[in-house]
């Protein structure tokens, strides 16, 4: 699996994988996998839970837009990697929504600082752009600057 990447010890980012792909991660030490994708997305793998469980892995799916922002589907995001056995794999299509979400997950389970989360996008080589991850920033960290 060569396009992951480690958030932290507990959250790894990835674009689509393959049914192989699970089972690799399931040998690597992952114990779940949260899907981002909307299954009416081009190349959705419409039977990945079902490999997930067959590879021993547990499986949550929260269908996030690559585009546009969702404060529900962020929160529900969240919620299932908080639930989730660790480690987790998180994964989109290309990477930037799971990379996005694996951050924040991240930044609210360790407390980081805003410049804690830049410092680490520009490690994963993530946009701090990038809808879910932009929304979070906004609501978490500027828009409570700007009142203070």
């Amino acid at each position: 699996m060569g396009n992951i990447k480690k958030v932290s010890d507990d959250l790894s980012s990835a674009g689509q994988v393959t049914p192989e792909e699970l089972q690799q991660a399931a040998q690597e030490g992952f114990k779940s996998v949260l899907n981002l994708r909307s299954p009416d997305e081009a190349g959705f793998l419409s039977d990945e839970q079902q490999q997930a469980q067959a590879a021993g892995l547990e499986y949550a799916n929260v269908p996030l837009k690559p585009t546009e922002a969702n404060q529900l589907l962020t929160e529900q995001a969240i919620q299932e990697i908080a639930n989730l056995p660790k480690p987790v794999l998180i994964h989109c299509a290309a990477g930037a929504r799971a990379s996005g979400i694996a951050l924040i997950a991240n930044a609210i389970s360790e407390g980081l600082t805003y410049e804690q989360i830049t410092e680490k996008a520009q490690e994963l080589g993530l946009n701090l752009e990038q809808p879910h991850l932009k929304q979070f920033l906004l609501e978490k960290y500027i828009s409570s600057t700007a009142k203070s």
